[in-house]
């Protein structure tokens, strides 16, 4: 169906066959749980003898939004396996995808249901649509299906409602960029590009030479600058949140050492430093339980 390798997703969920199936099969449930879909509903069959019809709906963002159909197909259920089959598609002109299948394993091991998906598409608008496939839609699907699964296994071991999950994920995505784009500013704008007076009293008073003062702002703000690099490469650690708190107190400390006027400034080392310690602290708390996409298997054995 694809020249590229079929999206594949596999985790370990803590459970009871009977629960991931209901959370999965069940529309009103799937839709919470799944990134990829806003809303699925079952159409209503003719005969109970018809293959299961639904319809799925994804909010792409600024009043739009695509539509599908599909069928799914539960398989044989074994003792220790059960398999749902789907096939889905979508008429309108703007949906990438046109048409795909796929399937959901569940087997059951001594300590729980290893879950699985594999699925693939055809794209629509030719080698166009294929490469915005291969560069970023196919990548972004797959990261959004892994994301999707672990939210489902916070969901059925911790009792973590997807929404509460997906919230706190985004708490800590403006954390953590708020904190990188603080360092970065601070590092870049008043100590490389154009550098404040003050500090550089402050500094040459310190150390009795300008040049040296200019020097020292300048490993400054590189230093600032790597910090928030750090920040967002290691935004899931939580000795990093520790180490920002201190170092925002050591600032503050430092700063009253050398003039403690600087305190009486309108935007001083107190609110700055202390809205960063907050946000530090808040990021931390985000981290018990926080989904990630890479807490699932993507590659398939």
């Amino acid at each position: 169906m694809s020249d590229h390798q079929p999206i594949y997703v596999e985790t370990f969920i803590h459970t009871e066959m009977e629960s991931i199936w209901r959370a999965t099969q069940d529309p009103a449930k799937h839709e919470e749980w799944d990134l990829r879909f806003s809303k699925i509903e079952y159409i209503p069959k003719e005969d109970e003898d018809e293959k299961q019809r639904f319809r799925y709906v994804t909010n792409i963002g600024f009043g739009l939004r695509i539509e599908g159909e599909g069928v799914t197909t539960p398989g044989k259920h074994q003792d220790q396996e059960r398999m749902s089959t789907l096939q889905f598609s979508s008429d309108q002109a703007i949906s990438l995808i046109q048409s795909g299948r796929g399937y959901w394993r569940y087997i059951q091991e001594d300590q729980g249901i290893r879950f699985v998906t594999r699925y693939d598409y055809k794209t629509r608008f030719y080698f166009l649509g294929k490469w915005f496939d291969r560069m970023i839609f196919r990548p972004l699907m797959g990261w959004a299906t892994a994301l999707s699964f672990d939210v489902l296994k916070i969901w059925l071991e911790k009792g973590i409602p997807p929404k509460v999950s997906y919230r706190q994920l985004l708490i800590h995505a403006i954390v953590t960029f708020g904190l990188m784009f603080t360092w970065i500013y601070h590092g870049l704008v008043p100590k490389l590009l154009s550098q404040d007076a003050q500090e550089l009293a402050l500094l040459k008073g310190i150390i009795g030479s300008e040049a040296n003062a200019v020097l020292l702002l300048q490993v400054a703000g590189l230093l600032e600058i790597a910090v928030g690099i750090l920040c967002l490469l290691f935004h899931r650690r939580k000795a990093l949140y520790i180490i920002n708190i201190a170092a925002m107190l050591l600032l503050a400390i430092g700063a009253a050492i050398s003039d403690i006027t600087v305190f009486l400034a309108p935007f001083n080392p107190a609110t700055l430093n202390m809205a960063v310690c907050l946000l530090a602290w808040i990021g931390g708390m985000t981290l018990a339980h926080l989904p990630s996409a890479g807490h699932c298997i993507r590659k398939q054995p």
